[in-house]
């Protein structure tokens, strides 16, 4: 790639993603804009009681509810120079965490590169630069700028993945995907269905749970919850189909219900990219990326947060460093041949084990070497091991009780260690 000396950089949305783009860029005296669709920064930390579309036809784009804590501890969501306060519990709330990332942008400054209510339709490759063109709000004005590099930041946790059950249009009662929970006063006394045990299924439905009459919870995970749930609480296997007043499991159970709650997490949704920009994207894949981030063809387009199964705000932040080194061209990438050759491997080792390509997506047990792999290749700081290990032992936590593993509070000795206690202990373990 060329190395120009005062590159033009759009990011496109203003959460997390975005920001830390913005923060490394700045850092490597690098100007750029941020254009972002809503009134304000945050992205899905930021909660909207509303839910549906705004006034303007906007999405609402975050799924935050209104009881939720981070499902991570605090130093494996803490962004490198801007420490979280001490007196932060170990597991903050979402307005907690949302004052934090605030703080984050007002210390750096980060606001005035922000521009608000600029939406996003097109981005296209035009005779070797990105044409940016979006809307402005308020007026409906439409505006294209051309620019030398593009970093999409607008996450993957906005578009439902709503499944196709049979029957559904006969259920009488009422049904949602979980992007569009907010509080669980609405099912007080009702019989609640919750689909999923992703991370927002397990935290909704004990949610649900303290005030339904009965949460059925149906879901196939292979992972042995060892938690002892309150006595409303009946798992289901998979649904089969609807009728009017209820659902009919595969195993022949039948429960009527009252609502039911999607928890079937979300699709990958970046139309706003033409065919131009040379990636293949489906609803759970975008290839081919280097690094789960660079596209191979079109490497001035570079996609942070396209991850999942990982410490995400560490991973985005790492991303978001390796890009802005990139940009100032401290280091150049590998051929575009052994670039897809590395991405062949990934794709193929996802294959031999009966994976989708939505897999490919994820980090996992290898999260680790990712950051070994990003700091090797680029030269940026390394995410320490000490945050994997982290991750590793707060999982399990939650295997053994989802009630009790926020409890734990995460103290880090060095790269390599941590000392874990309970809340209000004195002693670490």
């Amino acid at each position: 790639m060329p190395q120009l000396s005062s590159p033009r950089v759009c990011i496109i949305g203003a959460g997390i993603a975005g920001i830390t783009s913005g923060k490394n860029l700045q850092d490597q005296g690098i100007n750029f804009t941020i254009l972002e669709a809503t009134t304000t920064f945050g992205g899905t930390w930021r909660y909207e009681p509303r839910v549906g579309v705004y006034e303007n036809g906007l999405p609402v784009f975050s799924s935050m509810y209104k009881h939720l804590r981070t499902n991570l501890p605090k130093p494996t969501m803490e962004l490198s120079g801007f420490p979280i306060p001490d007196d932060v519990p170990s597991f903050p709330t979402w307005e907690v965490y949302y004052k934090y990332l605030q703080r984050y942008v007002q210390y750096f400054q980060l606001e005035k590169y922000m521009q608000f209510q600029h939406y996003v339709t097109r981005v296209s490759r035009v005779n070797g630069v990105w044409r940016v063109r979006h809307k402005y709000l308020p007026t409906g004005d439409e505006i294209e700028n051309e620019f030398d590099y593009v970093i999409v930041g607008t996450g993957h946790f906005n578009q439902p993945n709503r499944p196709v059950v049979n029957g559904e249009h006969l259920f009488k009662g009422n049904v949602i995907h979980s992007h569009d929970y907010r509080e669980p006063d609405s099912y007080r006394g009702r019989k609640v269905l919750s689909v999923g045990a992703g991370p927002s299924g397990l935290d909704i439905t004990l949610d649900i749970a303290t005030v339904a009459d009965t949460i059925y919870h149906s879901h196939h995970s292979p992972m042995n919850f060892r938690t002892q749930f309150p006595p409303n609480y009946v798992k289901k296997p998979d649904i089969k189909e609807y009728n009017e007043t209820g659902v009919l499991f595969v195993d022949g159970t039948y429960a009527d219900v009252d609502d039911v709650i999607y928890c079937t997490g979300y699709l990958f949704n970046f139309s706003f990219l033409d065919q131009s920009a040379g990636l293949n994207i489906s609803a759970k894949s975008v290839m081919p990326l280097h690094k789960f981030m660079v596209n191979i063809n079109e490497p001035t387009l570079i996609i942070v947060g396209l991850i999942e199964k990982a410490c995400l705000a560490k991973a985005l932040e790492a991303q978001a460093r390796y890009t802005a080194a990139l940009v100032k061209g401290k280091f150049s990438l590998p051929s575009k041949e052994d670039m897809m050759k590395e991405w062949q491997r990934r794709a193929d080792a996802c294959t031999e084990r009966g994976l989708t390509h939505g897999k490919l997506h994820y980090l996992a047990e290898k999260e680790d070497e990712y950051y070994e792999e990003l700091s090797q290749e680029s030269g940026i700081d390394r995410v320490p091991p000490v945050i994997y290990k982290i991750r590793q032992t707060d999982t399990q936590a939650k295997i053994d009780n989802l009630y009790t593993y926020r409890n734990y509070v995460y103290e880090i000795i060095d790269d390599n260690t941590f000392l874990r206690r309970l809340e209000g202990d004195t002693e670490a373990h």
